[in-house]
C-alpha cells in the first residue's frame, strides 16, 4: 500500500494514501481538544499543507469534517477558525446526551453484567481519591469509560455513533476549564447512584440518576462559562 511521510513536530511520520483525511482529522481534533489550538485562532490550510507535506485536498476535507463537528467555523473572505464554544453549544450537546444516555441506561441497568458495573463502581471510588489528592487524569478516565460502556451496552450503531459525534466537543469542554474539584465530587456521587441502580436492576432510579447527573453536567458547565472558568 503507498505511502507517503508527513512533517510534524515529532519528526516525519508515515500516513498511508487512503487515510490522509483521517490521520489529519485525528490530529487537528486533538490539537483543538487539548487547547494547543486556542479558541477563536485562525487555521492556515496552506500552513497546514505544507506542514504535513500533504496537497490542500485532504486539508480541506479535514477541516469541513472539523466543522460538520462544530469545532472549527468557516468565515466568508476571512477563513476557518477554532469555535468559541457558546452556551447554546453547551445546552444542545448536554440535551443530545440527556437523551441518548437515558435510553442507553436503561438498557444498561436491564443487561450489563454486575462484573462490569462493580469494576466501573471500583474505578470510580479510586478515581475520586485520586483528585482529592490532586491528580484528575484517573477521573476523566473512569468518567469516559462510564458513559462509553452505557452506551455501549445498547449494541446500537446509531446510537453510539451519535454519542460518539459529541465527545470530542465534551472533552474540550474539560481542557478548556470546565471540570473543577467541586464539580467532581459531584459527578462521582452521581455515576455512584447510576452504577448502583444499575447493579439494583432498577430501571426507573438509573434513568433519573442519569437524567439529573447531565442536567448537572449543563448548569456547572454554564456557570463556569459565566465565571469565566471556561476560557473561550
Amino acid at each position: 500500500m503507498a505511502t507517503t511521510s508527513v512533517r510534524n513536530r515529532r519528526g516525519p511520520q508515515p500516513l498511508v494514501v487512503e487515510s490522509i483525511s483521517e490521520q489529519l482529522y485525528s490530529i487537528l481534533c486533538a490539537r483543538i481538544t487539548s487547547g494547543e489550538y486556542a479558541p477563536g485562532s485562525r487555521l492556515d490550510p496552506g500552513a497546514i499543507a505544507a506542514e504535513f507535506g500533504v496537497s490542500r485536498t485532504p486539508v480541506r476535507d479535514t477541516l469541513v469534517r472539523l466543522e460538520h463537528d462544530r469545532l472549527v467555523e468557516t468565515r466568508p473572505r476571512s477563513g476557518t477558525f477554532v469555535t468559541r464554544p457558546s452556551r447554546q453549544d453547551v445546552h444542545e450537546v448536554c440535551q443530545l446526551r440527556k437523551g441518548l444516555e437515558w435510553l442507553a441506561t436503561g438498557v444498561a441497568a436491564s443487561n450489563m453484567p454486575l462484573k462490569q458495573i462493580a469494576d466501573l463502581r471500583e474505578e470510580a471510588v479510586a478515581a475520586i481519591a485520586a483528585a482529592e489528592r490532586g491528580d484528575y487524569e484517573p477521573f476523566f478516565a473512569s468518567d469516559t469509560r462510564i458513559h462509553g460502556e452505557i452506551i455501549a451496552s445498547t449494541g446500537n450503531s446509531r446510537l453510539i455513533s451519535a454519542r460518539d459525534s459529541v465527545e470530542p466537543f465534551v472533552y474540550w469542554l474539560r481542557v478548556l476549564g470546565a471540570t473543577g474539584p467541586h464539580r467532581l465530587a459531584g459527578s462521582t456521587k452521581r455515576h455512584l447512584e447510576i452504577l448502583d441502580a444499575m447493579a439494583a436492576r432498577n430501571v426507573v432510579a438509573a434513568q433519573e440518576a442519569a437524567a439529573v447527573h447531565l442536567a448537572e453536567v449543563e448548569e456547572w458547565t454554564l456557570a463556569d462559562m459565566d465565571s469565566h472558568s471556561i476560557v473561550t
